[in-house]
């Protein structure tokens, strides 16, 4: 150990190197647990145990290794342990599962925080719009605006055409034809002009 703060620490070796990985055995765990909860794996046992049972029963005793007088201690042995070494597995395996599924669940709180969010965004847009909307003309409006302006300007029209002409007047502009069909002249004027 340095005696000094400020000069940094060899680095020793250690009697057991650390992992570089330190989630392989949760994976390792979790594939061992997983494979003993298949169908595989019980028809493995069972194959295993009965190819066991049927040898050190029907063998002759000089070749019995576990031998059905003791009551077949070694296979009691193996299966106690095989079973205090299964309910570990399974329980790193359940623990990184229940991980797991703490971070889905995050994940989908999150997402769902967001889609309400974007809800209530486009909710209000939408509120916002209408009421935009309310405020803008519509086509039946504007028609009818449209025909009344129409109407006040052919009224506008014709009211200086009937200033201009009163209606009884027998006069007529100069240049316009009578009934007689002669232009510009009365019969007072004696027709004088047009016998010339």
């Amino acid at each position: 150990m340095s005696d000094r703060l400020d000069t940094p620490r060899t680095n020793r070796r250690r009697l057991f190197p650390r992992r570089r990985n330190k989630d392989a055995f949760g994976k390792a765990a979790e594939a061992i647990a997983t494979f003993m909860g298949t169908p595989r794996f019980l028809l493995y046992m069972t194959l295993f145990c009965g190819t066991w049972l049927a040898w050190n029963s029907l063998a002759p005793e000089s070749l019995q290794f576990d031998p059905r007088a003791l009551n077949f201690t070694l296979l009691t042995l193996m299966l106690s342990l095989q079973a205090s070494y299964a309910a570990p597995l399974i329980l790193l395996a359940q623990d990184r599962q229940t991980d797991r599924d703490r971070v889905t669940a995050e994940q989908d709180r999150q997402r769902a925080e967001r889609n309400l969010a974007d809800t209530e965004f486009l909710a209000r847009e939408m509120a916002s719009l209408r009421l935009a909307l309310n405020d803008v003309a519509t086509r039946d409006f504007v028609r009818s605006e449209l025909r009344s302006l129409l109407e006040e300007l052919q009224a506008e029209r014709e009211v200086p055409a009937l200033d201009e002409q009163p209606a009884g007047s027998g006069k007529q502009p100069p240049g316009e034809t009578t009934s007689h069909g002669v232009s510009g002249t009365t019969p007072a004027d004696g027709g004088s002009e047009s016998r010339t």
